[in-house]
């Protein structure tokens, strides 16, 4: 299968990164991955997958393991965060095989070699296999420790050339304030670069935030769990997300 340009002339966006916090996969569970939401996600991604859209992604590790938490264990911080970037393999095995469960090829890259489970990540072939259709999964983060996987998605969505990156959340968006706890809370339809990282909003990690500005990558931010979003996003049909830029 080859994926050139969306079926859907009218699209922004060809390539797009999606980045899936670790804690996503937990479902309502209190650790580990919920196969349900492994399921709900992998339809989410063929949906995008079968428009044309070539698909790029990175997950977290916290429903497995948290580096910023390892020190309470008495781990040191540099071990911890290695320790994450394992978790985040295990997660991106989990989604390669929901999704090849439903027909739809992927390529685990990882920037901690790995190789009886993943591919290195080499940026050429990462391109090439997007180019194919293959959804590609970016796991280990960046291979080093103190550098978030919201970071590696912003790395990883600028060396890919992604027109988008979508930071998949609880929440259809950026809000005035927690919608969780205020229900006055407002949702922003877009925001600027400059706003997110003076006011801190606490959207993705700021050097994340910061490469993306760089980089001329707009940032969606959608709730992964309101079924069709993404692609509705995608084509233009829904404006139920907030779009930084």
């Amino acid at each position: 299968m080859t994926a050139t340009t969306p079926t859907n002339e009218k699209s922004r966006w060809r390539r797009v990164m999606v980045k899936l916090s670790g804690e996503a996969l937990m479902g309502k569970q209190p650790f580990g991955i919920d196969s349900d939401v492994l399921i709900m996600l992998s339809e989410e991604i063929r949906s995008a997958v079968d428009q044309g859209f070539q698909i790029c992604m990175v997950v977290g590790g916290g429903n497995i393991f948290r580096g910023m938490s390892s020190n309470k264990l008495g781990i040191d911080r540099t071990t911890g965060d290695y320790m994450g970037m394992l978790a985040t393999v295990m997660n991106a095995l989990a989604l390669q095989n929901a999704l090849e469960k439903i027909g739809i090829p992927t390529r685990v890259m990882s920037a901690l070699p790995i190789t009886a489970v993943a591919e290195n990540y080499i940026r050429r072939r990462a391109i090439r296999h997007l180019e194919k259709g293959r959804v590609v999964i970016f796991a280990a983060g960046t291979g080093n420790p103190y550098f978030t996987t919201d970071t590696a998605a912003a790395l990883r969505a600028a060396e890919m050339d992604c027109e988008l990156l979508m930071k998949a959340t609880k929440v259809d968006g950026v809000y005035s304030a927690d919608p969780m706890k205020d229900k006055t809370a407002t949702r922003y339809d877009a925001l600027t670069f400059t706003s997110v990282i003076e006011k801190n909003y606490q959207v993705m990690d700021i050097n994340a935030v910061v490469l993306c500005r760089d980089n001329h990558i707009p940032i969606s931010v959608f709730s992964m769990f309101d079924r069709g979003q993404l692609l509705n996003i995608l084509t233009g049909k829904n404006s139920n997300h907030t779009l930084i830029s």
